[in-house]
């Protein structure tokens, strides 16, 4: 039996999300994968059992990457305020950090992989943040709102900047880099949607 070389899965794993994000799921296929990487399509059956299982594997792995850089110095006791900033400068690093990993995300997302990919990679990260919006709901430093709503509000604004960074273009075209100061004036304006207004 062959041996796994770890040099070459990495290579495989590599070639495979940038297939994946320049083809979509349908254009992918193990031949050209293996042709693209530089290994026999024997090779690419060592590490993987068929297409679906490298699918899967590859999205449990960018999704356990993508909780490990969430959970960094964050805690679902921080005051609402703290722990929104640090999910944002955490999600906004993973981004950043790995344009292309998130692009494959978003595409396995989106497809009939979704639910067994999310199951398997972020069911604790789920957890986690449940308990920091009940929390914060409970010590009363957020409206209650349901999950979709909340997500839209508290992570859409950042996940638009961000798009328009990793294209280089904002609105109509013109140049767009990602600064302090706009990263700051829309998480305020984040902050002041979703904590109960003071009288």
């Amino acid at each position: 039996m062959r041996t796994r070389d770890t040099n070459k899965e990495e290579i495989v794993k590599q070639k495979a999300i940038e297939m994946l994000v320049k083809l979509g799921i349908e254009g992918f296929g193990m031949n050209r994968l293996a042709k693209e990487s530089g290994v026999s399509v024997a090779t690419l059956y060592i590490y993987y059992t068929d297409k679906e299982d490298l699918i899967k594997k590859i999205g449990i792995e960018i999704g356990q990457d993508f909780f490990n850089e969430m959970v960094k110095d964050f805690s679902p006791e921080m005051p609402f305020k703290e722990g929104l900033r640090k999910q944002w400068e955490n999600r906004a690093r993973f981004v950043i950090k790995y344009p292309l990993r998130t692009s494959c995300w978003e595409l396995l997302c989106h497809s009939s992989y979704r639910d067994y990919i999310i199951n398997e990679s972020l069911s604790d990260f789920k957890t986690i943040m449940t308990d920091f919006i009940k929390n914060s709901i409970d010590k009363k430093e957020l409206i209650p709102l349901s999950n979709e709503v909340f997500w839209s509000i508290a992570y859409g604004p950042l996940y638009s900047l961000l798009r328009f960074h990793n294209e280089e273009k904002g609105i109509g075209g013109t140049p767009f880099k990602l600064t302090k100061e706009a990263t700051e004036e829309a998480f305020e304006l984040v902050i002041k949607a979703l904590t109960p207004k003071t009288s």
